[in-house]
């Protein structure tokens, strides 16, 4: 069971993604149906570290066994999606893969079909990008030396705005 459920009208949620970088790239996937793109994972299971869920999404996604080296960011993010308000706590985590992957520009499928488009996206080119949440467009350009805290709220109840705490 996932760390994700409904309270008063908002739904919270706990959310781990991997950081995945080669050759001047980082690897994004969107919904098919959607137009933002975000960093791959997904929601931490009740009773699982944060961790582990960033492994066993992208061995669920990908088929990809990955080494996770160390959080990057944990976030409080504020957001509006499908006219529900959400709360979601993220984890941000430095990875890699021995697996000899080409890190080309082509978007692709992974192992769940035609659900999510993955794509290795020029840190360059990420300011063309509609990336969530906003931060790591700039934030993944220079990774920080040790963990930051962020606080989001992005079009929620007014605000739009993000917020480093150290």
């Amino acid at each position: 069971m996932d760390a994700t459920f409904p309270v008063d009208g908002a739904v919270f949620n706990y959310r781990a993604a991997a950081v995945l970088t080669k050759n001047d790239h980082v690897l994004l996937h969107k919904q098919v149906h959607e137009s933002h793109w975000a960093l791959p994972g997904g929601r931490v299971a009740i009773l699982e570290d944060s961790q582990t869920t960033v492994k066993r999404e992208i061995m669920e996604e990908l088929g990809w066994s990955i080494d996770v080296h160390r959080l990057l960011w944990i976030t409080e993010n504020f957001f509006e999606y499908n006219n529900r308000n959400y709360h979601e706590i993220g984890m941000y985590y430095l990875a890699s893969t021995a697996k000899a992957i080409e890190a080309t520009t082509d978007a692709f499928y992974g192992e769940e079909g035609g659900r999510l488009i993955y794509q290795w996206v020029s840190l360059d080119d990420l300011e063309n990008k509609t990336l969530v949440p906003k931060f790591l467009k700039s934030s993944l350009l220079e990774l920080p030396a040790a963990p930051e805290h962020k606080l989001i709220f992005d079009n929620f109840r007014g605000n739009n705005q993000e917020k480093e705490r150290e």
